[in-house]
């Protein structure tokens, strides 16, 4: 990195500091230094323990977002630069470092006579306001504690006071408080109306009248993607706590600045995508751009520094000296040219120990899939397909090993057996070029073949094939949805439902998805059943008659109003802390992946993207209807349970998972690390789930079995336990051995479904 790129690196990810040297005078007695080293002292024993370990020494021209102030001479220049202070005669030239060390000093303010500088600094182990005396070098704490955040300390016009801007820490609304210099706890300014909770008051600044502050004010601490003005100024007049708003421009005021002589304000604002500095005659009211464009303000975030680098008046009125586009400019309200401030600045950087860790690359020209997924098992049971790393395998049940279906470079994805077993379709795709259905056939001399069914790119996925064996459904979207995502793809905006031949042809729409995902068959072919927020529904192949059968819920997030105790059964209904994944699945369910994993609720709509009030209990994001019987998969978060479909003749039945032995019907729980891509066997039986490049299977009839010999044992060892004399019968001998050999008084564990890991080699 060069001294120049350093010099302008974010400040943000400097380390905390220790404390700073200081350069108290030799001829001070023991008894001196005791009585003035208070709130000073006390930062050697309360800061971090870390140590310089590292120092890095450069010369620079540059920096970024330097906060500056002028002496009340005109003569000298006080300006931060990558967490130590510096002056600079006005003129430019060499800057002198006035603070060192690993504390983060900034935001620096001359006092009304010249004689200290008030700045922020994390010397103590937190925020805090200090002050500096120039003639000695020595610093006093004037704020308490490490637990808040404070921005733009301003000098009162006294001398006595300092008004800063003091949060509860990150994310609190920062409020404008007055410290006096010789100490206290500092007063909150008292406004009249009194101020909001959820207002950000930042930016003081006095002018020519002692008797007015002005300051920036917005709702709340930042807003996300925020649109339109966020800031606007104010004025608060000490003598009755009255506060006034002073702008309302739609690219919002900030960072007020007025000059000695009380005829002009500065401060900060947008046009466009640019910000500048607008310049009003307060006599007047009339306004004009002082400088446009300057350096990019921090109003998206929560400007932890303020949303502009503080900038000042020259004594006599004539000029703002501030800094943008790294450099330091002299800028006259005349209109004339600004003029350059040239400095240059010795930087020693002193950083704590490097952070390194080692962490070992594998070299090897083949290596291991890390996840396996879209796991489908053939009709018969015996094969199993799946998507590993981009491509579409194969794999005999159930320690076969792994092998490519195709020879293709395209990216595969959702395979799906055909009702006889012996074809698979499945999805490509190339950010290039989109995607397309395919289909491989296997000839048992020539192995595998494969072609196209469409013939127009798209963003295809979720297929399915019709029990009869004649057509395939799937989710068509454009492909251009996917390709131009900016960030995080959360499914696409316009999509539906579509069938082909299987043998490929002309595609048919059948309705749009509306929220609506993961079609898949019964045995009835006559309705394609689908997965959304409304729940499990099916409808017929023109898209008619769409009928709700289920609703799943999960747990309710944790702390959404419920309790905090052990009862599993109560966190469940009521959102204690003890829910896990399911709470997450509201947020987390969001983010398309595509085949059957978590899923987006609901995309393609967003009609319904606001937060309900109060907090409901989340929706499951995949229900698929078991090929035979009445029992739906059900996925919530990354739990996977079992679910009874019940016929009530009216509306669809709500059922709630988040205590099953509490359910409304017959819910049984599948895992308990979390799964991914669920799907059922065809005989209705086995629900199989990948977890990483684990495969696991869940038998229902097996855990039956289970089921009913746990509670016949539970029975028997009621019984002996019942009996005191022991006199039990030969019929009971077996369970008394099982009584005495469980300790815990626990009955045995229930069936666990069966995990086999698959390894995929790739080059």
């Amino acid at each position: 990195m060069s001294h120049r790129s350093l010099a302008v690196a974010s400040i943000s990810t400097l380390p905390l500091s220790l404390a700073l040297s200081l350069a108290l005078p030799l001829s001070l007695s023991a008894g001196a230094l005791a009585a003035q080293s208070g709130p000073a002292a006390s930062a050697a024993t309360n800061s971090l323990p870390l140590k310089t370990a590292r120092t890095h020494a450069f010369t620079t021209t540059t920096g970024t977002w330097l906060s500056l102030d002028i002496s009340p001479d005109g003569q000298q220049l006080v300006f931060d630069l990558l967490g130590d202070l510096y002056t600079l005669p006005i003129a430019g030239g060499k800057a002198t470092r006035l603070t060192s060390g690993m504390a983060f000093d900034a935001q620096p303010r001359y006092s009304p006579d010249g004689k200290k500088i008030v700045f922020v600094s994390d010397r103590s182990g937190g925020e805090n306001v200090w002050t500096l005396s120039l003639d000695d070098r020595d610093t006093t704490q004037l704020t308490k504690g490490n637990n808040n955040m404070y921005v733009s300390p301003e000098w009162a016009p006294d001398g006595k006071y300092i008004v800063v801007s003091r949060s509860g820490g990150l994310g609190g609304t920062a409020k404008l408080w007055t410290y006096h210099v010789d100490g206290g706890n500092g007063l909150p300014l008292s406004t009249q109306p009194a101020v909001a909770p959820n207002l950000k008051m930042v930016g003081a600044a006095y002018g020519k009248d002692p008797r007015y502050l002005w300051f920036a004010a917005r709702t709340g601490d930042w807003q996300y993607n925020s649109i339109g003005a966020q800031y606007q100024l104010y004025v608060w007049d000490r003598e009755n706590g009255r506060t006034s708003q002073m702008t309302t421009r739609f690219g919002s005021g900030f960072r007020p600045t007025l000059s000695p002589d009380g005829q002009y304000l500065v401060y900060g604002t947008r046009f466009e995508t640019k910000t500048g500095l607008r310049l009003r005659n307060l006599a007047t009211q009339a306004e004009s751009w002082l400088a446009f464009p300057v350096q990019r303000d921090d109003m998206e975030s929560r400007a932890p520094m303020d949303a502009y680098p503080g900038f000042t008046f020259t004594p006599d009125s004539k000029a703002v000296v501030v800094s943008y586009g790294g450099e330091i400019w002299r800028v006259p309200v005349d209109n004339s040219a600004p003029v350059k401030i040239p400095f240059e600045a010795d930087v020693k950087m002193e950083m704590g120990p490097e952070v390194r860790f080692a962490y070992p690359i594998d070299t090897a020209a083949t290596f291991s899939a890390r996840q396996i997924r879209d796991v489908q098992p053939s009709p018969d049971g015996k094969q199993l397909a799946f998507s590993a790393l981009g491509k579409i395998h194969l794999m005999t049940l159930p320690n076969g090993t792994a092998t490519r279906v195709t020879i293709g470079t395209t990216g595969e994805f959702n395979p799906v057996w055909s009702p006889d077993g012996r074809s698979l379709v499945y999805v490509t795709w190339t950010d290039a070029g989109g995607g397309q259905i395919m289909r491989a056939s296997l000839d048992p001399r020539r192995g595998w073949s494969t072609r196209a069914l469409t013939t127009n790119a798209g963003l295809y996925t979720d297929l399915a094939w019709s029990p009869t064996g004649d057509r395939i459904v799937a989710v068509r979207a454009a492909a251009r949805e996917m390709q131009e995502a900016g960030a995080a793809f959360f499914g696409p905006a316009a999509a539906e439902f579509i069938w082909l031949p299987a043998a490929g042809g002309a595609v048919t729409t059948i309705m749009p998805t509306g929220g609506l995902s993961a079609p898949h068959f019964t045995q009835d072919a006559t309705r394609i059943f689908a997965s959304g927020r409304a729940g499990l529904q099916s409808f017929r192949w023109d898209g008619t008659d769409l009928l709700t059968h289920v609703r799943v819920t999960g747990p309710m997030p944790p702390n959404a109003g419920g309790v905090d105790g052990d009862d599993p059964v109560a966190a469940g209904r009521t959102g204690g802390s003890r829910t896990l994944d399911a709470a997450l699945v509201e947020r987390e369910a969001r983010h398309y992946i595509g085949g059957r994993a978590a899923r987006p609720m609901g995309f393609g709509t967003h009609l319904d993207d606001n937060e309900p009030s109060p907090p409901q209990a989340p929706p499951a994001s995949v229900i698929l209807m078991a090929p035979k019987g009445d029992q739906a998969l059900a996925m919530v978060g990354m739990d996977l349970y079992t679910v009874t479909v019940a016929q009530t003749g009216g509306s669809a039945p709500t059922v709630s998972v988040a205590a099953p032995e509490a359910a409304s019907v017959p819910v049984r729980k599948l895992n308990t690390i979390g799964g991914e891509f669920p799907t059922w066997s065809a005989d209705g039986r086995t629900v199989h789930w990948t977890l990483g490049r684990a495969l696991w299977s869940y038998n229902l009839d097996r855990a039956r079995v289970v089921d009913d010999s746990l509670k016949i044992v539970g029975r028997r060892i009621a019984v002996v336990r019942a009996d005191t004399t022991k006199a039990v019968k030969d019929s009971l001998l077996r369970a008394d051995s099982l009584a005495k050999a469980d300790t815990t008084k626990k009955t045995p564990p229930g069936y666990k479904p069966s995990e086999m890991p698959i390894t995929v080699q790739a080059q």
